[in-house]
């Protein structure tokens, strides 16, 4: 290679050395500019937080006066709304904290009357001196049962010779007598309980109604 060829190479390079050197200053101009958008952007909207902050500022006292005593009585509201809450529950927790207790022991009621029931059912146990100790225990039980769940404002609800009441009773058949009202309770399957005045379970019962023959001649 000759003088002349070397000289045009080195040129050649620098040439093209220049070339990129001018495309990469271009490239930091325009990621220049890019970034002083960005921050004129951000000026704007720091400015225009400013001018809101100032704008809520400029609220003439009256108006801010009103403002606090809005949310003064409305955090007063609030706050008694809570302490009513509380009384609310703290007093059912006393009158009713034994509601589910007291329901599920009402099954020893219903157990003890089922014995009896059968053990004087019973055949050869009929007209027994044993058979007469027996129930004569159960109904101790039984009463004294009773007695306890009075002294904790647990009493039977009325049904026989009552009017069917959807709140207290609970219809499970019914029974032919001209005798009764249509709709009176003649019979007693279970025993509903009230617990002052909620409705520890409804009795479960049967009420009369007209006999057939008279439903006909009516007609």
């Amino acid at each position: 290679m000759d003088k002349k060829e070397f000289d045009e190479n080195i040129d050649k390079s620098t040439s093209e050395d220049d070339k990129l050197n001018t495309q990469t200053t271009d490239n930091d101009d325009v990621n220049q500019e890019s970034e002083d958008e960005n921050l004129e952007t951000e000026k704007i909207d720091d400015e225009n937080l400013e001018t809101e902050k100032i704008e809520d500022e400029k609220l003439n006292p009256e108006d801010e006066l009103e403002t606090l005593k809005d949310k003064l009585a409305r955090t007063f509201a609030e706050m008694e709304n809570q302490r009513r809450r509380f009384e609310k529950e703290r007093e059912d927790a006393y009158e009713y904290g034994g509601f589910s207790f007291a329901k599920e022991t009402l099954n020893l009621l219903d157990n003890l009357e089922r014995s009896k029931a059968a053990l004087e059912n019973d055949e050869e146990l009929k007209d027994t001196e044993a058979l007469k100790k027996i129930v004569e225990h159960l109904d101790i039980i039984n009463n004294d049962m009773l007695s306890i769940f009075k002294k904790n404002n647990i009493e039977p609800v009325k049904s026989i010779n009552e009017k069917l009441d959807p709140n207290l009773h609970q219809a499970m058949m019914e029974v032919e007598d001209d005798t009764k009202e249509p709709g009176t309770i003649v019979q007693e399957i279970q025993k509903g309980f009230m617990m002052k005045d909620r409705l520890l379970r409804p009795s479960l019962v049967g009420v009369s109604k007209k006999t057939a023959k008279e439903d006909q001649n009516e007609g």
